[in-house]
């Protein structure tokens, strides 16, 4: 399982207390193969600018190889409408 890309769907997102303004937050995929659960923080967000994702989002990552249980290399596959920030 680990190094292949697999695809799942942000369940949870909680509040760590981190960052500029104390909002980071670690979020929970739950793998739309085999259901399991992983975990990953902001950090594991790959994107351009502002690493959030929203709980319901698909996803795509890798599962780490150093730490089972943990997804790495998350990236978006829904992308939000634009409408929705710059309404």
């Amino acid at each position: 399982m680990n190094g292949e890309a697999r695809h799942g769907t942000v369940v949870d997102r909680r509040q760590t207390g981190g960052g500029a303004n104390g909002t980071s937050g670690a979020y929970t995929v739950q793998d739309d193969e085999d259901q399991r659960y992983y975990g990953f923080d902001y950090r594991q967000i790959v994107t351009e600018g502002f690493r959030t994702i929203r709980i319901g989002e698909s996803v795509r990552f890798h599962v780490s190889a150093e730490i089972p249980g943990r997804a790495e290399f998350v990236i978006r596959l829904d992308q939000p409408d634009p409408s929705e920030y710059y309404a």
